[in-house]
């Protein structure tokens, strides 16, 4: 039984306009249509680039955005469903590291104030004494002194902030947590920090983590499946050695050619994916499936006007693209026009289509 199921999910924000009479002229199309679960104890990691919506369904989840459509199950509750009040006593088992570690904090309390807040409004601890306690603890297991219980967030660095956030998280003893750009705002030997904490966290405490980022290393360090979200879908999921190893999306094709390798043979000779034209409007998302005007593996029998399911290819890996076995195989092969862009110039053949990646 997974921990938390989303099925369908769709988060639309309406755009309105005029001054004397409000009206709703169109959508936002953020989320639409999302599906996917998470195991107990699993971490999985949610990927894309600006715009696609991973944040937004992240939100949506603990139910900070209001769901438009679609059912987000947590154990056998739906999440959806709830009154606020309802949803309100549910977040101490659902809890979300933000990707600010500054704003996410109130600059006008103290980290005791921070941490012991929670767990007066859940009814956490007899009385302060033992919530105070709580919160030392806490504090000691992701690595903080005990005198930063009394200092404000401004007087702690980029690290140890993010650190105070996971801890006000962990001092409820959630199930689940979100975990929106958890480093993205940190140095790199501070990512490398509370990734590992994030880590032995889970370790001990059983926790299950959704994280969002857009840094494809991050989420291959951390994550047991991935999902890779385009426009406000799921283009593909599946393990993390499996999508590093053999990206099936032409879309996530082009993800996984921008990572660096750290070898100069390897990066210079290896094959690149430059995508063209602009991400499209979420207000405006094509018709078929929404990566077709970047895609250089465009069908127009399907691709412009028919969106594709996210479905089983191969043991657990899953593709939302109606031409994916035949583009793995070479059959489909990129438009002329687009060859250009996908392998080093002097591989490029004016007479015949490159050859695809395997």
């Amino acid at each position: 039984m997974s921990l938390l199921e989303i099925e369908d999910l769709k988060v639309h924000f309406p755009i309105r306009r005029g001054v004397v009479f409000d009206r709703v002229v169109g959508h936002v199309y953020a989320v639409d249509g999302v599906s996917l679960s998470v195991e107990a104890g699993q971490t999985y990691g949610l990927v894309g680039e600006s715009g696609c919506g991973k944040t937004t369904l992240g939100r949506a989840v603990l139910r900070l955005n209001d769901i438009t459509e679609g059912a987000v199950r947590y154990k056998d509750t739906d999440l959806a469903q709830l009154s606020e009040e309802d949803m309100r006593r549910q977040r101490n088992k659902l809890q979300m590291v933000f990707q600010d570690p500054l704003g996410s904090l109130n600059p006008r309390q103290n980290i005791e104030s921070i941490l012991v807040e929670g767990m007066e409004a859940h009814k956490i601890g007899a009385d302060r004494a033992e919530r105070r306690e709580r919160a030392q603890r806490t504090l000691d297991a992701v690595g903080l002194p005990s005198n930063a219980m009394s200092r404000y967030p401004h007087e702690f660095s980029g690290g140890q902030r993010q650190r105070i956030g996971i801890a006000r998280a962990l001092v409820l003893e959630p199930d689940l947590i979100i975990c929106d750009e958890p480093v993205s705002a940190l140095d790199v030997s501070i990512q490398a920090q509370v990734l590992n904490l994030l880590e032995e966290l889970q370790e001990e405490l059983g926790l299950t983590y959704l994280v969002i980022a857009h840094d494809l290393a991050v989420v291959r360090h951390i994550s047991d499946v991935i999902g890779v979200m385009y426009l406000g879908g799921l283009v593909e999921e599946a393990t993390s050695d499996e999508l590093y190893a053999n990206p099936r999306h032409p879309y996530t094709k082009a993800l996984m050619s921008a990572v660096p390798v750290p070898d100069p043979d390897v990066e210079d000779n290896r094959e690149r994916i430059l995508l063209t034209g602009d991400l499209p409007s979420p207000a405006n998302p094509p018709a078929g499936c929404r990566f077709h005007t970047r895609c250089p593996w465009r069908q127009e029998t399907r691709c412009d006007t028919e969106r594709p399911q996210l479905r089983l290819v191969s043991g657990g890996h899953k593709v939302a693209c109606h031409f994916a076995e035949d583009i793995e195989s070479g059959k489909i092969q990129p438009t002329t026009e687009l060859a250009a862009a996908i392998l080093p110039d002097a591989q490029v053949q004016t007479d015949s289509p490159t050859t695809p990646a395997e």
